[in-house]
């Protein structure tokens, strides 16, 4: 993300939320906004997709305490994309350059803000990795790539949880050149940026915005004898094997972030993220809705009109007993309380139970006589009046 857009994007609009809205209702907001757009749900649908990044990149920064309150100083501070000067600022020509805020940018002086000084640059220090003022030459940390990768789970283990291995391969710094792009391990330091892997942009306006240096690609350090195993970039593929921990409750699609288990920082830097979509096997017996699961169990023709007590197996334990009352119509769904999907806060929800009329293909003896008495029975009654007449009265 680069600085004009922190700035100028409003986040807070973009998941419809006040700008005081709660951690919980930021939450809310994203996973619904999230579940409408997501690309899986909208397949082709070029504008969801660009609608669903917009959403998941709000979420990044008002999800994360840290970046919701250094967003909030730098919208405080520019208004809406633009800088609002105090009551001796001189009005409509008052010139200013983020350059200068944000550490120097390519001129390398901190402090020439309009006596702002040190310290206002680490309002965006964290978001896009660049130091505070004063920085002089000094390269600067930079954060990991974030990690996509896939895994598919058993139903049994969707619900229960699991740990799995991951084999990823992401980009980390070449051990050739320990990191550091030059053969010779002594890269120098970008002239063009000073070593701060960013440069002025002016927009107009009477202010600049920054960029990745173009020289060193946001890296501030440029290699003499370039490493022939990364190019000079001081990154390359590595691979490796993480156990990790999917939790209970996960459903179909469903995507995880695990923070900090995404490729390794550079000089420094904090680990990107990991990003875990989930994709979950069907079960031979239950399904689920949300946190309960479902199961559809063969009840006979007696049972279902005399009443009785039927055994239902549950997912993973003994199996429960539902006493069936007389006069069961087919499909009616009853509730097993607690024997449903693990919840987030550990505690599990139901298992649906939708009984279905078993109708016998081979009836013979005792049996069939019986139905012949029962029909003899019940020859008076017509199940199919109260149809024909709603149909005759519509």
């Amino acid at each position: 993300m680069s600085t004009k857009d922190f700035i100028e994007k409003d986040f807070y609009k973009v998941l419809g939320v006040p700008k005081d809205a709660t951690e919980a209702e930021i939450k809310k907001a994203y996973r619904k906004l999230a579940r409408e757009f997501h690309p899986d749900a909208n397949k082709g649908n070029a504008k969801a997709e660009e609608r669903f990044k917009e959403i998941s990149e709000a979420n990044d920064v008002l999800g994360d305490p840290k970046k919701r309150k250094e967003y909030d100083e730098a919208r405080a501070l520019f208004g809406n994309g633009g800088f609002r000067p105090g009551p001796g600022a001189g009005g409509g020509n008052f010139n200013f350059d983020l350059g200068d805020l944000f550490g120097g940018g390519a001129q390398g002086g901190a402090g020439s803000a309009g006596g702002f000084g040190g310290g206002i640059g680490d309002v965006f220090g964290g978001l896009f990795n660049r130091g505070g003022a004063g920085t002089g030459t000094r390269t600067q940390p930079r954060r990991g790539q974030d990690i996509d990768t896939e895994v598919t789970l058993s139903f049994t283990e969707a619900v229960d949880g699991a740990t799995v291995p991951l084999r990823m391969t992401s980009q980390a710094p070449c051990k050739a050149c320990s990191g550091t792009g030059d053969a010779n391990g002594t890269p120098r330091v970008c002239p063009t940026c000073v070593g701060t892997g960013q440069v002025a942009r002016g927009s107009g306006g009477g202010f600049s915005l920054t960029d990745p240096c173009p020289d060193c690609k946001g890296r501030g350090l440029i290699a003499e004898n370039p490493c022939e195993i990364c190019h000079g970039s001081g990154r390359a593929k590595s691979s490796r094997t993480m156990q990790v921990r999917i939790p209970a409750g996960v459903s179909d699609s469903q995507r995880i972030r695990l923070r900090g288990k995404g490729a390794p920082g550079e000089r420094g830097g904090p680990a990107g993220d990991l990003y875990v979509t989930v994709h979950v096997d069907a079960h031979p017996v239950f399904g689920r809705k949300g946190d309960n699961l479902t199961v559809t169990v063969p009840v006979t023709f007696a049972e279902a009109a005399l009443g009785g007590e039927v055994r239902v197996p549950t997912l993973g334990g003994p199996p429960v007993t539902l006493k069936l009352p007389p006069g069961t119509p087919n499909g009616r769904t009853m509730r097993a309380r607690g024997k449903g999907a693990v919840r987030k806060d550990g505690t599990r929800g139901d298992l649906l139970v939708t009984v279905e009329v078993a109708v016998p293909t081979d009836v013979s003896g005792k049996a069939r006589d019986a139905l012949e008495a029962y029909r003899e029975a019940t020859a008076g009654e017509d199940p199919r009046a109260e149809l024909f007449q709603a149909a005759k009265g519509a």
